[in-house]
């Protein structure tokens, strides 16, 4: 069983990415809210979770969330209400290749988020989705590749002079 100090560290280090990976599945600051919450929850009512390092203790409660937040989607609830955003998840940083990324659909947008954003290898976000690796490669591939299409389109012509370029 985890004691009360070691699971408010855990929290410390991990509670922002859990979030925004939350949010990336939910797109509402509220629900990401409860899905962090219950992502929590599971951690501390799984006496049998020995983590190896923080990268594993990161990736388990990533894996968690992801699966939290696949099954509240699917829910009758989730599909029933539709709460608009109220305000936009808190990222690091934020640029515009950060802005391209999120608005991009979750099957593109969740593994490249989380191989260049959060340094994951292809076959650690594999086993965080559930999928074969060469299908998280694949989503990487076909998503470069749509995110320098609209690049493109955005930086050419006139929006080109607007940023100096």
């Amino acid at each position: 069983m985890w004691d009360k100090d070691e699971l408010s560290r855990i929290y410390s280090r991990q509670a922002e990415t859990v979030y925004r990976v939350c949010y990336m599945f939910v797109k509402n600051p509220h629900d990401a809210e409860d899905m962090t919450h219950n992502a929590f929850v599971k951690l501390m009512n799984g006496s049998s979770v020995a983590f190896e390092n923080a990268e594993h203790e990161k990736a388990w409660l990533i894996r968690a969330a992801a699966n939290i937040c696949k099954d509240f989607l699917k829910s009758a609830w989730a599909k029933r209400t539709d709460i608009p955003e109220t305000h936009p998840a808190p990222q690091k940083p934020e640029n515009e290749a950060l802005r391209q990324v999120l608005a991009m659909p979750d099957r593109y947008k969740i593994p490249i988020y989380l191989f260049y954003y959060e340094g994951y290898k292809t076959d650690e976000i594999a086993k965080m989705l559930g999928k074969p690796a060469s299908t998280v490669r694949g989503l990487l591939h076909r998503g470069r590749k749509i995110l320098k299409i609209e690049m493109e389109e955005k930086y050419n012509g006139k929006e080109r002079a607007d940023i100096g370029v």
